[in-house]
């Protein structure tokens, strides 16, 4: 496998570090404060990355740049919050990277059931060309991708029943992320798919709206889903890479010493969040249990049966995302798996 390219990001920090301290460069950086609105509570490993990129931007522009969060699905649902970056009326968030696909087709891929085999994995493709070919698209749509962060495997849960076969999940009523490949994925697996704002879900649970949903399990546990959901499968159905974006209108209203900041920044809080996010999701099954749900595994021929039910949507969006993307993709993998 290649040298991860967040290391050389990290040493370009060090060398912008140097060019910060001139007179010239510090008298570049303006006094200014940039919201940066995400979906997860306080405490999750997607809120941990913002506050360390936050503390690196006060940080590296000697308190002149104050990036404020707004956790929660405070400002809105990840919908809501990428028209107000194109809008420039919220500066920063960070998204699973497949609902970029409303903006850029070829988005919906990180979504494809099934796709990565682990995080490290996922890291080579996204920082590598394929990862920072998509990035470069989001130009034309008032959107600046500053890096990719980890939100983890995904995992279903419900208040009906155990999962312990690829036919029990027919019938119930899921909520999936506005998304259309999460939409048909869960149709083909029988369920009703439902969409909804994150900031809509917990009460939706525990109104029963809808029967379950599907997130990592940081996600599950920082969320309190385990007040209103008593099962969880270890589907791993999905891999979430994050993208952090910054609005373009702010982007380029920035002299380059500030854009040296907000990418130093960055880099630097990438590696820390990732860390962060997979050292979390090993002790956060056990807090569900402890928290009191079931937990269940699916045997090989039944995670089979799951791959096979949805082999059909990964066709439909491998024609809608472009056979020459998927195939670079799945090329950009083979080579990190060797």
């Amino acid at each position: 496998m290649k040298k991860n390219p967040i290391r050389k990001l990290l040493w370009a920090a060090v060398a912008a570090t140097a060019v910060l301290a001139a007179p010239g460069a510090v008298a570049q950086v303006k006094e200014r404060t940039l919201k940066f609105a995400f979906q997860n509570q306080t405490g999750h490993p997607q809120a941990q990355g913002a506050q360390k990129f936050a503390d690196l931007v006060a940080a590296k522009s000697g308190g002149k740049i104050t990036v404020k969060l707004f956790a929660g699905g405070v400002l809105g649902g990840d919908l809501q919050t990428v028209s107000a970056l194109q809008g420039g009326t919220v500066e920063l968030t960070v998204l699973n990277a497949g609902i970029l696909s409303a903006q850029v087709k070829e988005f919906a891929a990180y979504d494809f059931p099934f796709l990565f085999n682990s995080g490290k994995e996922a890291d080579a493709v996204t920082d590598g060309p394929f990862g920072q070919k998509l990035m470069a698209k989001l130009e034309d749509k008032g959107l600046h991708g500053l890096g990719y962060w980890d939100l983890g495997f995904r995992n279903l849960t419900n208040s009906k029943r155990p999962i312990t076969k690829a036919d029990d999940i027919a019938g119930l009523k899921i909520r999936v992320i506005q998304s259309p490949i999460y939409i048909d994925m869960f149709a083909a697996l029988g369920a009703n798919a439902t969409p909804l704002p994150f900031p809509e879900l917990y009460s939706a649970l525990e109104q029963k709206a809808v029967d379950g949903q599907e997130n990592p399990n940081t996600t599950i546990l920082s969320s309190k889903f385990a007040e209103v959901q008593k099962h969880i499968t270890q589907t791993r159905h999905i891999y979430n890479p994050q993208a952090l974006l910054v609005s373009k209108k702010t982007w380029d209203g920035m002299s380059a010493e500030e854009k040296k900041i907000l990418a130093e920044a960055s880099a630097e809080a990438t590696a820390f969040q990732r860390q962060a996010s997979r050292g979390a999701a090993d002790s956060a099954l056990d807090a569900l249990k402890a928290a009191g749900m079931t937990v269940s595994e699916l045997p090989p021929e039944e995670m089979a049966k799951l791959r096979a039910k949805v082999k059909p949507v990964i066709d439909k969006y491998s024609a809608s995302v472009g056979e020459a993307t998927v195939k670079e993709l799945m090329t950009e993998i083979e080579k990190v798996r060797k």
